[in-house]
């Protein structure tokens, strides 16, 4: 079963080949959307701790990551993707 999962993240000290490398990782996922600077949500039939466990070894030491399965309820204000595409897979 499919899920949309939500990554926001803070990089430490992160190159620009750190997010070159992230980035490709969250589009490699075909379905995504940039949400805002460091937020992400994708649609995997991967758990949250697996996509969790896949992008921790991508960010430098320090960096926060946290992965959540979308509850469906939501609201939102100027995002950097499409509204359509959020209220489909929110």
């Amino acid at each position: 079963m499919k899920n949309t999962l939500i990554i926001s993240y803070d990089l430490k000290k992160g190159s620009d080949e750190d997010y070159e490398n992230l980035y490709k990782t969250i589009k490699d996922y075909g379905t995504w959307a940039h949400i805002t600077e460091s937020t992400w949500a994708i649609v995997t039939e991967e758990k949250a701790k697996e996509v969790r466990d896949k992008f921790k070894v991508l960010m430098p030491k320090g960096s926060s990551l946290f992965v959540i399965k979308s509850g469906g309820v939501s609201a939102w204000k100027n995002v950097q993707c499409s509204n359509e595409w959020l209220k489909k897979h929110l």
